[in-house]
């Protein structure tokens, strides 16, 4: 029988590995390149705002606990956002489990409920990682095909994650 609790944590953390397998698969030299024109953020500073986003919803909504430092877009460096962003993945896996606890599934400060979360950090997600894809080609640093298309093998990011049993 489906636990879809199960289900829901173990997706939202196949997409944190997503984005560490994006990071991993990323040149260096486009991670402060310059966007074409000087206009928009670099990947560096996408990179950030996205655990900064995260950030932000967990000092609503998971108020005194521990939570990571945000980023400063302008310094990051890959390894500290790669850091950053797999800590605030825990914490906010951490609010997505007891919102699923919770009879009517509430959020502090988030509507609908947790589902609507769930789906607001997902789709946050993967726009940003398009946007760095992208950005990382208009740079003449695109990804490597395989790593291009290996962020779409959800199955096999999913067995990265420590997941296994019959899918």
């Amino acid at each position: 029988m489906l636990d879809l609790k199960q289900s829901l944590l173990e997706s939202y953390a196949v997409n944190e590995c997503i984005n560490q397998y994006l990071l991993e698969n990323l040149s260096d030299a486009a991670w402060n390149a310059e966007p074409s024109g000087g206009k928009g953020r670099t990947i560096a500073a996408i990179a950030a705002h996205m655990h900064n986003v995260r950030h932000m919803w967990l000092v609503a909504a998971a108020k005194g606990k521990p939570l990571p430092d945000k980023l400063d877009r302008a310094t990051v460096t890959k390894k500290e956002a790669m850091h950053a962003l797999a800590a605030s993945a825990k914490c906010c896996a951490q609010l997505l489990a007891e919102s699923l606890d919770h009879p009517e599934g509430k959020v502090k400060g988030f509507r609908p409920d947790v589902v609507g979360m769930f789906s607001y950090l997902i789709s946050h997600d993967a726009h940003h990682r398009g946007q760095i894809c992208a950005l990382a080609r208009q740079l003449g640093h695109p990804l490597p095909k395989q790593a291009m298309f290996g962020m779409w093998e959800w199955g096999t990011r999913w067995k990265e994650c420590g997941f296994g049993g019959e899918s």
